[in-house]
């Protein structure tokens, strides 16, 4: 006799069959078959109850980036739902794959107004690559499965289930199959030889080739072959945000990171390349400026699995349409060795000319008893750390320093909110990506604002005792919007100030290591205890009010218009 089991085990049986690890979440009336169910499977699933459902999405996004595997999210209906819509729009616009279950009103009572009905489909589809509502028992088993293989296949991204009381209560005897294909879903498409030949040839008659390396080569893990192809033909690496350690910063192809606080180098010689290959990225307006001064000496070749980014804010003369790994391990042979010295030396000129304008003060600090500058800070904890380490970040300055004087060493080590810049995503996110990889070391740079957007989420990490290392730059100010103020608006800061609580206080009663760190003098030592420490801590660094991120690409200005100062412009002498 086939056994019969309700749709809230057969949807639980399938996460095992998926291979999941751990379900980040928040039980509620609607989903409570579920939870209820998951109480006999924490053997194989581990719950995660973060403490907002926002939290639950963000937590699901660092271990899906350090892990490649999609994060599972189960939260109830109404509210909850709703409360996931920053975190699925998180998701689709950086690529990040998510299965989220969401409980809803029996189907009968669809469309009544229902207590915490909402149209889930309605809200999400637009945020998310597929969304589908579960009916019946005997739809779990099949909707899950296509779930994760859209979430996981092509270009990443979140999809929804809205999974109904009646559906999770109903009986059923559909096993689970993984899904392999879906017609009119072409997730892998097939490499045109042709044009990769195309890119091959361009490669070998250019003089200044550069690489842009996007998101989508860690996507691919296609870091090898990115190495490969750069040292081969001599070519110079330039990321974006989203695309730093997919080489090792001290390679000496790596010249930097692009877009709007992007080193000197990446952003003189975009305008000055004859070739830009861009694996992977999306040409975002904070990489390109204006579109109409971009890359004006450049044939622009684009590799990407998504083929609505061909196009569509950059013209292209050569778009190829495939998996990056795909495509750069078939242009590998076909290069010639070849030898850009001169061109490299450009880009580390520039850079050179940045360190003695910029990184000096804003990485090295000169008084000791003044503030830690924020450079100094991610620079001084990146030493410390070591290899292997995973930077995460908020949103804001802390974001922009951070990435910029962390070094990385290995692949998949940087999580932060790319394209919809979230604030609020640097804790959950950490507590995430520790989960995934609790192997490595991981540190959360966060400001004051940033952290208490979501800092009800140390509850988490009392819960389960997860060691993440978070540093906050505190300057009683939203930094990044009062930079702009101060920059571009006559210094009004208008809404900015902040009235802070006592961070030492709240980490005492969630358990946490605390230091406070108000001088450059301090600060050493304060972050060798940090690293040092087994479990969690929060380390509050004091910063300068003023203290703000340059090199910066004022917005309407062509990427090679870089602001040293606020008085001052960076002026190449080649």
């Amino acid at each position: 006799m086939t056994e019969k089991i309700t749709g809230a085990e057969a949807l639980l049986r399938g996460l095992v069959a998926e291979n999941t690890e751990l379900v980040f979440g928040y039980p509620g009336g609607y989903i409570i078959p579920v939870f209820d169910r998951l109480y006999d499977f924490t053997d194989r699933l581990k719950p995660i109850l973060t403490r907002h459902e926002q939290g639950a999405m963000h937590a699901a996004q660092g271990y899906a980036r350090v892990t490649h595997r999609p994060g599972v999210v189960i939260v109830t209906s109404g509210p909850a739902a709703t409360n996931l819509i920053t975190g699925l729009s998180d998701a689709m616009m950086d690529s990040t794959p998510l299965v989220v279950i969401t409980g809803q009103a029996p189907s009968s009572m669809l469309g009544t107004d229902a207590f915490q009905e909402t149209d889930v489909m309605g809200i999400t589809q637009p945020v998310t690559k597929w969304s589908f509502q579960i009916r019946s028992a005997d739809q779990v088993s099949e909707a899950l499965a296509r779930a994760f293989h859209i979430a996981s296949t092509g270009r990443p991204g979140p999809v929804v289930l809205d999974f109904t009381k009646d559906a999770q209560t109903g009986l059923t005897d559909a096993g689970y199959e993984p899904c392999r294909f879906i017609r009119s879903y072409i997730a892998r498409p097939e490499l045109n030889h042709f044009d990769v030949k195309r890119l091959a040839d361009m490669i070998n008659r250019a003089e200044r080739p550069l690489i842009l390396a996007g998101q989508g080569i860690t996507i691919a893990e296609a870091e090898s072959e990115l190495k490969t192809l750069a040292e081969k033909a001599d070519i110079p690496v330039a990321a974006t945000l989203l695309g730093l350690s997919t080489l090792p910063t001290a390679h000496p192809l790596f010249k930097g990171m692009l877009g709007m606080h992007g080193n000197f180098g990446p952003n003189i010689n975009t305008n000055r390349a004859d070739l830009i290959i861009a694996v992977g990225m999306r040409f975002d307006d904070r990489v390109t400026g204006p579109v109409e001064h971009y890359a004006p000496q450049a044939k622009i070749a684009h590799i990407d699995i998504d083929e609505s980014e061909f196009n569509k804010n950059i013209r292209v003369d050569l778009k190829i349409h495939g998996d990056a790994r795909e495509a750069l391990a078939q242009l590998i042979p076909l290069v010639n060795k070849a030898c850009h010295r001169e061109w490299n030396e450009s880009f580390d000129r520039h850079n050179d000319s940045e360190r003695r304008l910029i990184a000096r003060s804003a990485a090295y600090g000169t008084d000791p008893g003044a503030p830690p500058t924020m450079g100094e800070t991610a620079r001084l904890v990146s030493e410390a750390a070591g290899q292997g380490a995973i930077l995460v970040t908020d949103v804001g300055q802390n974001q922009m320093l951070s990435s910029r004087y962390f070094n990385f060493t290995a692949p998949k080590s940087i999580i932060t909110s790319g394209g919809l810049g979230t604030m609020g995503f640097g804790l959950p996110a950490a507590i995430g990506a520790k989960m995934g990889a609790p192997e490595r070391g991981v540190y959360l740079f966060t400001g004051d604002g940033g952290l208490q957007m979501t800092i009800q989420e140390l509850g988490t990490i009392m819960q389960y005792g997860t060691p993440v290392k978070i540093i906050l730059l505190n300057n009683n100010f939203l930094g990044n919007v009062r930079q702009w103020q101060s920059l571009f608006f006559n210094d009004r800061f208008s809404m900015t100030e902040m009235a802070n609580p006592d961070f030492g206080k709240l980490c005492e009663a969630y358990g946490i290591e605390y230091i406070n760190v108000a001088t450059r003098a301090a600060l050493p030592e304060a972050i060798r205890r940090m690293v040092s420490s087994p479990g969690a801590m929060l380390l509050n660094v004091n910063i300068d009010e003023t203290d703000m991120v340059f090199p910066m690409t004022p917005p309407g200005s062509p990427v090679d218009f870089i602001m040293i100062n606020p008085t001052e412009t960076y002026r190449p002498e080649s």
